[in-house]
């Protein structure tokens, strides 16, 4: 396990900036996804890290030892590719020991890494297949091994799961969490997948055109966006205009068209004061519907369509213009489609205030 520090960091190509002044702290055996749409610099910095790419500015650190102009090979990293990048005359096991081959270890002790690398991934009654005989999980699994065989001082996986059908996808997810926690790797995992990243990641940088917008964890990113591109990118949720009338040490009071609402601010924020112009954020499955008024952050409204979906519903719920996505599970307001006097709420905690 080593930890991973990068500072300053800056990439151009052809004078284009694509990664601005990055600064990053990756824990020893942590899992940590580098999360953003296509363009927005993943993984250009992934890359960056692994040496593939020279630096135009800043550092990057292997633990204490700097690797900013150390070679590829001499970094001593696991790299997975998005298109698993396996030798089609090979065997399974024949592309597995290639990367060991290379060391000039002797054959017995290959065969041994080999044979447990396989069994990590449970891919050892394949060893003889080659890379068309095996589906797309298992073409993964060998890529994952080869990664694993050279006892990586971390492991670099870009975009791995993106070829996979939605199931294979689930399963490989929790393969892959397993394998690294097993290994004790310091892992710097690249996807768009919101819902990858949310559901395996230790913690997660979301970046936007070169920049890093905001690292945490699953749940902090998630309850807790520090801006709307966060916000929209992790996830549905509704944006309401407001104003602040009153201002406390982490929450705040606002006007809106459709009510009041208190909800949660950032303390440091200097643009939330009394009278600043802020948008509201609601998560939909944090709103309930009742059919009485509740004390705080309710609206009264109406449902103007449903959609059904067994285990849930999503409602678009109407007040004064606004629309509101609400989504309830073991949905219980179906039939009440395009009536007025339901009410909708949500309690302090899940309301979130953004001055951005």
């Amino acid at each position: 396990m080593i930890e991973i520090t990068i500072s300053n960091l800056v990439k151009q190509f052809q004078g284009n900036v694509v990664l601005n002044n990055i600064n990053l702290n990756v824990n020893a055996g942590e899992l940590f996804f580098l999360l953003g749409p296509s363009g927005c610099g993943k993984t250009t910095l992934l890359r960056t890290i692994a040496g593939f790419y020279s630096v135009d500015g800043g550092k990057i650190f292997f633990g204490e030892k700097e690797v900013t102009k150390l070679p590829p090979h001499k970094r001593k990293t696991g790299m997975v590719f998005q298109s698993y990048a396996l030798w089609p005359h090979m065997t399974v096991e024949q592309n597995v020991a290639f990367g060991l081959q290379q060391k000039n270890l002797k054959k017995s002790e290959i065969t041994q890494l080999v044979g447990e690398a396989l069994e990590s991934v449970q891919m050892l009654p394949y060893t003889s297949r080659r890379p068309n005989e095996l589906s797309g999980g298992q073409q993964q699994r060998v890529a994952l091994a080869r990664a694993l065989v050279v006892r990586p001082r971390c492991l670099l996986l870009d975009e791995p799961l993106s070829n996979l059908d939605a199931q294979l996808r689930n399963e490989m997810r929790i393969e892959i969490r397993r394998i690294c926690k097993q290994y004790h790797l310091t892992s710097i995992y690249v996807t768009h997948d919101q819902k990858e990243a949310l559901s395996i990641a230790d913690r997660i940088a979301v970046l936007e055109k070169g920049n890093i917008r905001q690292i945490g964890s699953p749940l902090e990113l998630y309850k807790r966006p520090n801006s709307y591109f966060v916000a929209h990118f992790i996830g549905e949720t509704n944006m309401i205009d407001g104003v602040v009338i009153r201002k406390g040490v982490d929450e705040a009071f606002v006007r809106t068209k459709i009510g009041n609402f208190r909800g949660m601010i950032d303390s440091q924020d200097p643009n939330i004061q009394e009278g600043s112009v802020v948008k509201v954020l609601i998560r939909p499955e944090s709103i309930k519907l009742e059919s009485l008024p509740v004390e705080e952050n309710c609206v009264e409204g109406m449902i103007g369509h449903s959609t059904y979906f067994g285990e849930v519903a999503h409602y678009l719920f109407e007040k004064n213009g606004v629309q509101l996505q609400i989504s309830e599970l073991n949905p219980c307001h179906m039939t009440q489609t395009e009536r007025y006097g339901i009410y909708a709420w949500a309690l302090p905690e899940d309301v979130v205030i953004l001055s951005e």
